[in-house]
C-alpha cells in the first residue's frame, strides 16, 4: 500500500506499511465525530418543550427525531461509500458546512412541519463520524484496530449523550431554537479547525460513483459476516432509541415532574458507555468480536429489567441507564471491529451497510417507542425496548454458516 499524500498522522495500517495511527489524529477524528453526531440528538430532551412551543401533541413532534434518523440513514447510503473513492478531507469539510446550514434551518423553522423537514436535512448531512471510522480503521494496525475504533466510538457516544445534556440545559433556560443556533455556530468553528489540522487522505483508487453504489448489493448478498452484525446493530440501536426518546416524557410524570434539564442530565450518566468502549475494543482484539458482542447484548438487555422494576426510583433509573449505555456502546464497537476485520478494499461500503441498518433500526425504535408510550406508558416503553434487544440476542445466538468470501469488494473501474 502506498503512503503518498496521506499527510501527517498517517503511518499506515495495512500489510507492507509501518503500523499505527498517531494519537493526535485519533483525538481529532474523535472530536469531529462527537461534535457532528451530536446534531442528531439535540431534539430528544426537548420534545415536550417543542410540542408546547409549536402547539402540537407528542405524536406530531415525535417525527422530528424519526426524520432526523431517516435522513441520517439516507445520508449514510449516499455519502459514506464516497470514502472509498474521493478525498476524505474535502468530503468531511463539505458535510460539516452543510450541517451548519441545516441546523440554522431548524432554528428558524416556523412550525412543526418545517422543523421536521429541516431535521431530515440535519440527519442527511451529519454523517462525518462514519467517514472518520473507516479512515481510522484503515490507518490503524490490525492489532490496535479494535482499540482505535473504540476510542473514536467513545467520542461518538460522548457526543450523543452530551448533546442531550447540553440541549436539555440550554433549551430549558433559553428555548429549543437557541440550541440549534448554537449548534450551527459549533459546526462553523469545527470546519475551521478541520481545515487547518486534518491531513489529506486520497483514495486508494478512483471508482465511478454509480459502480460504487452498485457494488453494495453484492456485498450484502455474499457476506454473512456483514449481514449478521448489521441486523444486530439495527436491533441494538432500536432498543437504545426507545429509551432515550421516551425518557423526557417519562420524567414529566410522577414521581419526577422534571423538565428538559432533568432529561438532559441523564446524558452525563450515560457517558459510562464512552469509557467502556475502548475496553470492549481491547476485549474484541483478544477474545474475538463475537464473544464481546454477546456479552454486551446481555448487559444491555438487563437494563430494561431494571427500568421496568425500579424505573420509578431514581437510583434504579440511573443504574438502568449505566447498563443500557455500556451494553449498547460495547455491542456497537464489537460489531464494527467485526466488519472492519474483513477485506479492507470495501471498508467504507461495509460501514455504509452497517450504519444504514443501524439508523433505520434507530428510527423504528423511536417511532415504536413513542407509540408504546402514548398507548401503554412506561411499561410499554420497557417492553418495546427489551423486545428489540432480545431479538438482537437471538440473532447473535444463531449458528454461523461457512460461506465463500465475497468477490464483490472491488467494483468495476
Amino acid at each position: 500500500m502506498r503512503d503518498e499524500g496521506a499527510g501527517p498522522g498517517r503511518s499506515g495500517g495495512e500489510p507492507g506499511a509501518v503500523p499505527g495511527i498517531s494519537p493526535r489524529l485519533v483525538l481529532l477524528l474523535a472530536v469531529a465525530a462527537a461534535a457532528t453526531v451530536a446534531n442528531l440528538y439535540y431534539a430528544q430532551p426537548l420534545l415536550p418543550e417543542m410540542a408546547r412551543s409549536l402547539g402540537v401533541n407528542a405524536k406530531e413532534v415525535a417525527w422530528v427525531p424519526v426524520l432526523t434518523q431517516v435522513g441520517y440513514a439516507v445520508g449514510l447510503f449516499l455519502f459514506i461509500p464516497l470514502g472509498d473513492t474521493v478525498e476524505r478531507r474535502r468530503l468531511i469539510l463539505q458535510l460539516v458546512l452543510a450541517s451548519a446550514a441545516a441546523l440554522l434551518g431548524a432554528a428558524f423553522a416556523p412550525g412543526a412541519a418545517w422543523l421536521a423537514v429541516a431535521s431530515l436535512g440535519v440527519g442527511f448531512v451529519s454523517v462525518v463520524p462514519h467517514v472518520a471510522v473507516p479512515l481510522a480503521a484503515h490507518l490503524a494496525a490490525p492489532t490496535e484496530r479494535g482499540r482505535v475504533i473504540g476510542l473514536i466510538m467513545s467520542g461518538i457516544l460522548a457526543g450523543i449523550l452530551l448533546a442531550r445534556t447540553a440541549s436539555g440545559l440550554v433549551g430549558g433556560a433559553f428555548g429549543w431554537r437557541v440550541v440549534y443556533a448554537l449548534a450551527a455556530v459549533c459546526m462553523v468553528l469545527l470546519a475551521i479547525g478541520l481545515a487547518r489540522l486534518l491531513p489529506p487522505s486520497p483514495p486508494e483508487r478512483a471508482v465511478r460513483y454509480l459502480d460504487l453504489l452498485a457494488s453494495i448489493g453484492p456485498l450484502v448478498r455474499d457476506e454473512a459476516e456483514l449481514r449478521r452484525p448489521s441486523l444486530i446493530g439495527a436491533l441494538v440501536f432500536g432498543g437504545f432509541s426507545v429509551f432515550w426518546t421516551t425518557l423526557a416524557f417519562f420524567l414529566e410524570t410522577p414521581p419526577y415532574h422534571w423538565g428538559a434539564e432533568g432529561a438532559g442530565l441523564f446524558g452525563l450518566i450515560g457517558l459510562s458507555g464512552a469509557f467502556a468502549a475502548p475496553m470492549i475494543g481491547r476485549l474484541a482484539d483478544r477474545r474475538g468480536a463475537r464473544f464481546a458482542t454477546g456479552l454486551s447484548l446481555a448487559v444491555a438487555l438487563s437494563s430494561y429489567a431494571v427500568f421496568a422494576l425500579l424505573g420509578h426510583n431514581l437510583a434504579g433509573l440511573i443504574a438502568g441507564v449505566v447498563l443500557l449505555d455500556v451494553g449498547i456502546q460495547s455491542a456497537h464497537v464489537s460489531n464494527l471491529a467485526r466488519i472492519h476485520a474483513l477485506d479492507p478494499a470495501a471498508r467504507s461500503r461495509r460501514n455504509t451497510v452497517y450504519m444504514v441498518a443501524y439508523f433505520v433500526g434507530g428510527a423504528l425504535g423511536t417511532f415504536l417507542g413513542v407509540r408504546a408510550w402514548t398507548r401503554f406508558g412506561w411499561a410499554g416503553s420497557c417492553a418495546t425496548g427489551a423486545g428489540f434487544l432480545l431479538l438482537a440476542l437471538l440473532v447473535w445466538a444463531l449458528p454461523t454458516s461457512a460461506r465463500p468470501r465475497s468477490r464483490a469488494a472491488a467494483p468495476p473501474r
